[in-house]
This record gives C-alpha cells, structure tokens and sequence, in this order.
C-alpha cells in the first residue's frame, strides 16, 4: 500500500465530464490499496471570472473579501470530485482549508504553508476514504480564509504530500511531462524522463508553465517526489527528483525562455560608491523585482551606463519610481525596451563540462543574434536578445546541444 497524492489542475477538472475522468484515476488508485489525497483546482477560467467579480464590485478591495470570494471555485470542484467518486462508489470526503486546517501566514492573496494539521486525513485515509482537498487556500491566524497566489494549487498538493509523508505527488495537467522546450515552438522537442528539483526550479522560474515555482521548492526542501502526468493519456510522466538518484546527468536538460522580461537602460550614472543601492533599493521598495544586471564603465571612469531587467509588467512602474529620482541619481538618460526575450538553457551536468556558455554563445553568434545581457548561475545560463529572434534561437540552440528527439 501506498500514499499518493494527486493534484488535478483547472484544464483537468473543467467539466463533469473532465471531472469524472480525474476521478476515475484516483479510482484507479484507490482500486489498487493505495491511500488516495485528490487536490483540485477551480474549473479553468473560473478564477478570473471571480476576479472581475471582485474588481467589478469596487475599487477599494478587501484582500480578505478578495480571498473569500476567488477561494470559491475550488470549493465547488471539491465538492463535485466527492461527489462524483461517491456516484462510482468509492467513499469519498471534500476538504476546505480550514476544516483541516492548512494554517498560513496573513499575506492575503500570497499566503505562506506554516503548518498543516493531518490528524483527521490520517485517520480518513486509514478507514479507506479518499480524501478530496480544495487547492490555492489556507486559513490565517485570524480565522481568515487566504490563497497562495496563481499556480498554489500545485504548492497545496506538495504541501499536503510532505506532511502525509505520501510516496509520490502526481500533477495532473494538459501535457503528459515536462519537455527540452516548449514542444509548440520546438517541434523536436522531447519529453524527459527525469530531471531535478534544481533543474525544474530553474525551468519554473525562468518560463516554463508546467509547475508553479513555489511548489518546485517546498518539494526539494521536503524531499517530495513529483511526477507530471497528462490527464488525458496514460502515458507515464516525468519524475522530478534529487539528483542523487539520478546516474547518468545530461550536460544540458532543457531551454527554457520567457516573453515576460523589459529592459531599462540608465545612462551616464555617475560612477560612485553607493549608486547601485539608490537604484535598487527605491525598486525593491516598489516590490519591484531586478533580474539580469550588466554595467559598463565609460572611458574616464566618471559615469557609468547600467543595464538591468524587470518583469514586462512592471516596466512602467519601475520607470515612474526611476523618473521621480532623477535628480538624485544623476542619470542622463532612462531608455525601456519591453521588445526583448530571455533565453536560458538548464542542466546540472555544467558543473563539471566547461564550454557550455561558449557553445550557446556561438550558436546565437552563428545565427545572426545580438547579446544584450547575460547571467548565469551554477546550472543555467541566460542571456537577453531581441523577441523576434526567440523561436530561432530556441531551435538552433535545441540542435546545438543534441536535444532534438531521434
């Protein structure tokens, strides 16, 4: 016997007719002795419905009514998923947040897991129920209802496993793994069997839609082994575990890029002790997140020109904060750009093969690509060229690193 969760996202449970699908492989599941935690998400699109509801009823929004009220849709697919594998004759539960309870911080909209209470499941899951969990909610120290922000369902889901202690956290979704690239845009993209919590969190948070960030972390903090699965075949998934189980690690796993990056150029900054932190310290004060960062120093070492990127979203907030300091920092000149891409290829295998920068580098040279920005970490490196060129990039690096599916 076995413990496994398994998480069901918006494109699984859209209908009755997705919904009876999701539940006839925790059926499956439970058919077979395993001990079975379902985490659903709202009907896709049900969300953002709520939100215009939300956004529509005022513009001074309550975060706590905000909670209450976009929470909703994962209360109803609980309830229809308890229903409908009561209907297959499988005794079944819905869960919400605070009859658990999953206790989280008090950051409306964003709540962090502090502890989750697994008492009654335990003792559900050993009278043989299967236990259904409303996803994307939490309960704060005020007794209010929270949500963990876009994507939290998949962070419920982790949450839960490493607090049952489940074998396996299976997420359940509209692609059947998790690929080299993004198969739409690379055709010869192919699906990995494995890859590493590293290397996943990398692919999460530098574009890659297939698991939200968070929920990335919480499973390597934990040790949770995931497994994304298609809810639609039976094809096995791709197995996101420690790279110590992993024998054989490739040089390069995937490439991954993002459409979802601006660059602000300040020109003439003048060259001192402290500059940076004026810079930088008003745009975290925005809660204005900086990513790549490049600086050149001009030839009488009196200025600078500083280069840095900031969420697509975010651009004319960062410039608003920028423009309004002006004076105090110097600069000559603000230049944005928003028609830029990040592209980035991912593998734990860099830290011991040297080249592998060089031979990205190359290829985008080769193709007629501009570098803007570069950075890099220990097992990813990313650059910054212009957004006409992604898709060529992407493919002629996905050759380049002997990726493309035999």
């Amino acid at each position: 016997m076995a413990r496994i969760v398994q998480k069901f996202g918006g494109t699984s449970v859209v209908d009755m007719e997705h919904i009876r699908n999701a539940a006839l492989r925790a059926k499956a599941e439970h058919d077979s002795g395993n001990e079975v935690v379902v985490v659903v998400s709202a009907m896709s699109g049900v969300t953002n419905r709520l939100v215009d509801y939300v956004t529509s009823a005022g513009e001074l929004c309550d975060d706590s009514e905000y909670d209450t009220v976009v929470s909703s849709g994962e209360q109803i697919t609980s309830g229809l998923m308890a229903l409908t594998l009561q209907g297959m004759g499988i005794p079944a539960r819905s869960w919400l947040s605070w009859q658990i309870p999953i206790e989280t911080d008090a950051a409306h909209g964003k709540a962090r897991i502090r502890r989750i209470v697994v008492d009654e499941l335990e003792k559900r899951l050993g009278d043989g129920e299967v236990v259904v969990v409303a996803g994307f909610q939490g309960v704060s120290p005020e007794n209010r209802i929270t949500t963990l922000g876009r994507g939290g369902s998949d962070t419920s889901a982790v949450a839960l496993a490493a607090a049952l202690r489940a074998e396996r956290c299976d997420i359940y979704t509209d692609v059947d793994g998790v690929y080299t690239c993004d198969p739409r845009v690379v055709a010869s993209a192919r699906k990995l069997d494995k890859i590493t919590y590293e290397e996943m969190l990398e692919m999460a948070s530098l574009g890659s839609k297939v698991l939200q960030t968070r929920s990335v972390e919480m499973a390597m903090n934990h040790n949770v082994c995931l497994q994304v699965r298609s809810s639609f075949d039976e094809s096995p998934g791709t197995l996101i575990i420690d790279e110590d189980t992993i024998v054989e690690k490739e040089v390069i796993s995937g490439i991954a890029y993002s459409r979802d990056e601006a660059k602000i150029t300040l020109v003439k900054v003048p060259d001192r002790p402290g500059v940076a932190a004026s810079i930088f310290g008003p745009l975290a004060d925005a809660n204005i997140n900086v990513d790549m960062i490049v600086q050149n120093v001009s030839d009488d070492g009196t200025s600078t020109d500083l280069t840095f990127t900031v969420a697509r979203d975010d651009l004319d907030r960062a410039k608003a904060v920028l423009e309004e300091r002006q004076g105090k920092l110097a600069y000559a000149q603000l230049v944005p750009d928003s028609n830029v891409a990040k592209i980035s290829v991912i593998g734990v295998g860099m830290r011991s093969r040297v080249g592998v920068a060089q031979q990205m580098f190359c290829t985008l040279a080769e193709n007629g690509i501009n570098i803007q920005v570069i950075s890099t970490s220990e097992i990813k490196v990313s650059v910054l060229i212009e957004e006409k060129f992604t898709e060529q990039a992407l493919r002629s690096l996905h050759t380049a690193y002997d990726l493309d599916a035999p």
